[in-house]
């Protein structure tokens, strides 16, 4: 299998990462912090970002990493009581862990883009974590420009929106050729993934953010209705939106930026493990032009415009509503 070691890594490494989330939210120790850019950050985002850098450092030494979270924030001294608990919270799973190593650990997130290199977002979906509802850790390889590896934990996920007696806290995790698979917190197997196909049309639904300022509520859904999805959008954090696109649950997530987040480029750790998740379930994604997600300027995606993840049926459709509205609107 191609890429054996970087999946088997990289999902434990997620794993590891979920536990301590999980336990940061149920000791109700996931207060939000504001960052210099007004995005929140936990202990738990730095937490998840130490321990999985610190993983693969140690498996991948060569391989820079480029994350979400900075230590340079973590290093000031109104943030000491913040990196004393990431430290304390860190050591309950690393043994020795000092605030120095956490330092360390998570400024290894900060690395460059290279021929090869991970991506990572410790915890996407922040506002959705601090209240309790859906969030995801993102783990990625890109080689060559292509994501290759993907792995997104969804903790809070049910397995099945349909049948919540079935549990929570799922991972979903594909290699590029290779297909998607879900497995569970435990790390067993579930099932493969499949996106549904053009016979269950009638119920295609879209997926959208439950923060609004992540997208245009109004031209999405409207661009959903124009290709015939007739059902209520659902709405939830982080992306895990991939996920469901990827096991069926849903068949369309737009992310269009407008007003003061019109020129706003996406950044690539929040994309690359749903793209090649969903894309090796048999879906598509696209910038909102159709042109494809490119992975070779960066720490974003600064040669593309919004996000069109799509079943694949609809994709063409939804490109040509989107071409046709923006057109209109000139």
């Amino acid at each position: 299998m191609a890429y054996e070691k970087e999946q088997q890594i990289a999902l434990q490494a997620a794993a590891a990462a979920a536990q301590l989330c999980e336990k940061v939210r149920a000791e109700k120790l996931s207060n939000a912090i504001e960052k210099p850019d007004e995005s929140p950050v936990t202990i738990a985002d730095y937490g998840s970002q130490a321990m999985i850098c610190r993983v693969l450092a140690e498996a991948f030494p060569d391989d820079p990493i480029v994350g979400e979270e900075d230590a340079t924030l973590l290093q000031k001294p109104d943030m000491a009581a913040c990196l004393a608990q990431v430290t304390e919270m860190v050591s309950e799973y690393v043994p020795g862990t000092t605030s120095e190593k956490i330092i360390e650990w998570v400024g290894r997130g900060k690395g460059e883009s290279a021929q090869r290199f991970w991506t990572l977002d410790p915890i996407d979906g922040t506002k959705g974590y601090v209240r309790g509802d859906q969030y995801a850790i993102a783990l990625a390889l890109i080689e060559d420009g292509e994501v290759k590896v993907g792995v997104v934990g969804s903790p809070a996920m049910p397995v099945d929106f349909a049948n919540p007696e079935a549990g929570r806290g799922v991972f979903f995790v594909a290699v590029r050729g290779e297909g998607a698979k879900m497995y569970a917190m435990d790390l067993k197997p579930i099932r493969d993934l499949k996106v549904n196909d053009a016979s269950k049309k009638a119920d295609f639904r879209l997926v959208q953010s439950v923060e609004k300022a992540h997208g245009t509520p109004t031209e999405q859904e409207a661009a959903a209705k124009a290709v015939g999805i007739t059902a209520d959008p659902f709405c939830m954090d982080s992306l895990g939106k991939y996920g469901a696109i990827a096991r069926g649950e849903a068949d369309l997530y737009l992310r269009l930026p407008s007003g003061k987040y019109l020129n706003r480029k996406e950044n690539i750790w929040d994309h690359a493990a749903g793209v090649v998740v969903l894309e090796e379930a048999g879906g598509k994604v696209s910038d909102r032009h159709g042109n494809p997600l490119d992975f070779t300027q960066g720490s974003t995606l600064a040669k593309n415009t919004g996000i069109v993840a799509s079943n694949g049926v609809l994709h063409d459709d939804i490109i040509q509503a989107l071409e046709a509205s923006a057109a209109a609107a000139v």
